[in-house]
């Protein structure tokens, strides 16, 4: 009998957690005034709210497991733009545990794709991982469609979060196997992977850029996962790799903490906050940069105080760095 691989949801814990943020009215808590606040977002630079295009159009293809989204900038349209997948985590089917960020990469000039790749909380990897493939394949051929924005191929990036950040090493490591580009940047989240060498990374081309980000506090799928991918892609030079440890910092109010939630950004609830602007979205951010246009190396790579710094509370005090290492 296959082994089915049982993946917690996302949605799950959110259940648990959102209410925390909410006051006995239902209303948001109001924090303490007189506590220091987390840094706002940088008005420029890689993270920051500098946005080429006003508006972001969404349209949904397909349905059930095969289904996926295409966000394209808009305001003003580009005629092409890079080309992203995101790769959710478990249980989070629907963009919208996502959006502040995935509207923050189309804003910056990109394209992205969003596979939904399940129906429910539990299934196999392989399935999971056969749909998301399936669901890039298709939306390269939606996207050469003259309605859309064009897609520019050779500027093509994976990131993607828990049980999606495992699948974004396994699909660059299988992308000359199907009709995708080769990624130039791989950026692995919190990532989960299952038991078993499924997919040989050392099949990842050397030229990759690559990120494996973690959070010190993430009791849900910890820092095993994402170990074994950055030791098995010993193939990737360490000037093109880094493993990043996020660092929760409770000196003010909210505290900013290095959990597994730590990349949601459901606009409703008000979570988008320094642990995005200046690590997940800085990161990426800058790698796309690097890989794409030769700029911001200095704010995804090679342990410099721009990639590690994360801002200042309101009174001045900085934010706990991330630490970045090659030997995690």
């Amino acid at each position: 009998m296959k082994k089915i691989i049982i993946i917690t949801s996302l949605c799950t814990i959110l259940l648990l957690v959102i209410p925390l943020t909410l006051g006995d009215n239902g209303d948001l808590k109001k924090e303490p005034l007189d506590e220091p606040t987390p840094p706002d977002q940088p008005i420029s630079g890689p993270g920051g709210s500098d946005y080429l295009h006003n508006n972001v159009i969404k349209n949904r293809y397909n349905y059930g497991e095969k289904q996926y989204w295409i966000f394209e900038p808009d305001d003003p349209k580009p005629e092409s733009a890079p080309f992203i997948v995101f790769i959710h985590g478990g249980g989070a089917i629907h963009p919208i545990i996502y959006l502040e960020w995935i509207n923050h990469i189309v804003k910056k000039g990109n394209i992205l794709v969003y596979p939904r790749y399940q129906l429910g909380l539990t299934g196999k990897f392989s399935n999971f991982f056969e749909n998301t493939i399936q669901a890039v394949e298709d939306a390269i051929i939606e996207l050469q469609k003259n309605v859309h924005v064009i897609p520019l191929l050779d500027k093509f990036a994976i990131v993607g979060h828990s049980i999606g950040g495992g699948m974004t090493a396994y699909m660059a490591a299988v992308a000359e196997d199907f009709n995708f580009p080769v990624p130039k940047v791989i950026m692995s989240v919190q990532p989960s992977v299952p038991s078993g060498n499924l997919v040989d990374l050392s099949r990842i081309t050397n030229e990759t850029l690559m990120i494996v980000l973690v959070g010190e506090d993430d009791m849900h799928v910890g820092n095993k996962s994402a170990k074994t991918i950055f030791y098995d892609t010993t193939q990737i030079p360490s000037s093109q790799k880094d493993f990043i440890i996020q660092r929760t910092d409770r000196y003010g109010s909210p505290d900013l903490i290095a959990n597994h939630l730590a990349p949601v950004c459901i606009p409703i609830f008000n979570i988008v906050n320094a642990m995005d602007y200046y690590s997940t979205w800085k990161i990426f951010d800058g790698l796309t940069d690097y890989a794409f246009y030769g700029i911001n190396k200095e704010y995804c790579l090679g342990n410099t105080p721009e990639q590690k710094f994360m801002g200042f509370w309101s009174d001045g005090t900085p934010v706990k760095e991330l630490s970045v290492t090659d030997n995690p």
